[in-house]
């Protein structure tokens, strides 16, 4: 009996003597595992697109406002009893811009026009921001009305340059504000990062007589809640402000929209490697049985000669499998180095990942050994006999 090397080098000598059918095999399997691999690539490039522009943003949040010509308009009661009542919240925050942007902030001879925003204490929290230096606005800058405030490292850099800001004051409005603390700067909703200031909320209404606030910012445990809380939240503050206009809109839509269209698209493309890999295993199918023929004298005589079922049938599943990785490894290697050219060139986030390479191996394996098994199984039953006179 032949021992498990001898059989790999026998499966080894028998490719090499016949090279054209060999490489046609091979090719077939080549084509088949570099449709499915491509495939794969692009489902990983666009998970790590959809992951790049998420980390980008602020955290998965459900902005809700209300508007109201007649009626009266949101205040922090109406934010409170929200989060009292409707579930699957992390955090809560309330938001009323200040100027839109439009009020310059003087640091010196430095001068810019960020986003000032008068914020709650969960702020933070809501968006998912990071401290980077000092602190964050507590409970006693809101009760005590201290005109301190929380600047983005945009804005930081911009007027600080190398200087420490924290301690810093800077002049809006006709005010001086003490820089406590420098938050990290992410998109808003979709915004590129312009520079922001954050302040308490109790400030902001002490200098305008304002109570009500713009909009209530709701962190969901899970974004998979999303629209869940959006409705929730919706008829929740409907009930309390019957004659207000209340909106509700996710900070990712556009994201998850693009994410559904990439899953749609890769979806599709799998459906067409999956049926190029089983072309390619049709084709190992018939030149298998091309192949069993064309060496039923051969068969016929190893089986004379000793040669077990077993070992004829391994044979063949063997020299099935062998091309099936020469094909499938120069398929991964073919489209590895043309996805890392593309990635390149196109500023694409391509990560090379073994779980891709594994699942792309593996289904060129099995399509391989599945598609010569039949073929492979005929050969070990073939009567020596039989099989020598019909040679």
């Amino acid at each position: 009996m032949l021992s498990p090397q001898d059989l790999i080098i026998l499966s080894c000598k028998s490719l090499i003597a016949n090279k054209l059918r060999s490489t046609l095999t091979a090719l077939g399997v080549f084509m088949g595992v570099g449709a499915v691999n491509a495939t794969l690539q692009v489902g990983d490039i666009s998970r790590a697109i959809i992951a790049e522009q998420l980390a980008q943003r602020e955290a998965p949040q459900v902005q809700i406002s209300a508007w109201s010509i007649e009626g009266r308009n949101a205040n922090l009661e109406d934010m409170n009893y929200l989060q009292r009542n409707v579930k699957n919240i992390n955090a809560i925050s309330a938001m009323n811009p200040v100027g839109y942007g439009e009020s310059k902030v003087f640091f010196r001879a430095q001068s810019a026009k960020p986003e000032i925003l008068a914020v709650t204490q969960d702020y933070l929290k809501t968006t998912g921001k990071k401290l980077l230096k000092g602190r964050f606005l507590n409970s006693t800058d809101f009760t005590k009305y201290r005109p301190v405030i929380v600047i983005d490292k945009f804005l930081a850099d911009k007027l600080f340059q190398n200087e420490n800001p924290i301690e810093q004051q800077l002049f809006s409005g006709g005010r001086l504000y003490l820089i406590v603390g420098i938050i990290e700067s992410k998109m808003s909703f979709g915004q590129e990062a312009q520079g922001s200031i954050l302040l308490p909320i109790s400030i902001y209404s002490a200098m305008t007589g304002v109570e009500s606030i713009q909009s209530i910012s709701i962190r969901p445990l899970n974004s998979e809640k999303m629209e869940e809380i959006k409705t929730q939240a919706e008829e929740l503050l409907q009930k309390r402000l019957p004659a207000a206009q209340i909106h509700a809109y996710s900070n990712i839509e556009d994201i998850i929209d693009q994410k559904q269209t990439l899953e749609i698209a890769s979806q599709g493309l799998t459906v067409v490697g999956m049926i190029a890999l089983l072309i390619g295993g049709v084709g190992i199918t018939n030149i298998t049985i091309a192949a069993v023929v064309e060496r039923t004298a051969e068969i016929g005589l190893r089986r004379a000669i000793g040669a077990t079922k077993y070992e004829i049938l391994w044979q063949f599943i063997l020299e099935a499998a062998i091309l099936s990785l020469i094909g499938g490894i120069s398929a991964i290697t073919a489209v590895h180095g043309i996805t890392t050219a593309v990635a390149h060139t196109l500023s694409l986030p391509y990560k090379f990942e073994l779980k891709t390479v594994t699942l792309s191996l593996s289904s060129a394996l099995l399509v391989g050994v599945g598609a010569s098994f039949f073929p492979a199984f005929r050969a070990s039953q073939l009567d020596p006999v039989k099989a020598l006179r019909q040679s």
